[in-house]
């Protein structure tokens, strides 16, 4: 049985002509995104941070996961340590269009963007996740003679999708306004 994680996170979706409800095409998006985007409730104003990641997803079941890593200190260190969820945004800006038609302009874009429960990854298993999941994103980094030693002072989490929704203007195909 396929998990249920896509849902719209924020509730009602004003442009549902543009939601993604398509796993596969979710994962697409995800793979094409450079850079995820954690929010923390912490005091007074949210906390966002930006964050480089590697990911893992599995259709038959339907789940996904994140994989990060960072100095073991800071605010985001304390924050991913603190609660165990947060939320997540990711977005491929793909072009500016200029419909000079109707005198308007629109975004072409895709993003993605849920809930995740946060886990630390044990000592035990940092060098093993680096090497299995974090390396493997990028081809120069797979072969990579990376620090070993680094992993003393290297935080590492897995962050599990718990709901997950897409939103997207295409650059053809989708509806300019």
């Amino acid at each position: 049985m396929v998990k249920k994680i896509i849902e719209n996170c924020g509730g009602k979706m004003r442009r549902k002509d543009r939601e993604i409800t398509d796993f596969k095409k979710i994962v697409e998006i995800i793979h094409h995104c450079e850079v995820l985007r954690l929010g923390f409730a912490d005091g007074e104003f949210p906390y966002i941070v930006p964050v480089n990641f590697s990911y893992e997803a599995d259709e038959t079941s339907g789940s996904i996961c994140f994989f990060i890593h960072g100095a073991m200190a800071g605010r985001k260190y304390e924050l991913l340590k603190k609660n165990g969820k947060c939320s997540f945004e990711m977005d491929n800006q793909l072009k500016i269009d200029y419909l000079y038609d109707c005198h308007d302009i629109t975004t072409r874009y895709e993003s993605v963007m849920g809930t995740v429960t946060v886990e630390e990854i044990p000592e035990s298993e940092k060098e093993k996740i680096m090497e299995e999941k974090i390396l493997t994103r990028w081809e120069e980094a797979r072969n990579f003679p990376w620090n070993r030693d680094s992993l003393k002072r290297c935080g590492m989490f897995k962050l599990t999708v718990q709901t997950i929704s897409g939103k997207m203007n295409p650059l053809k195909g989708g509806p300019d306004l």
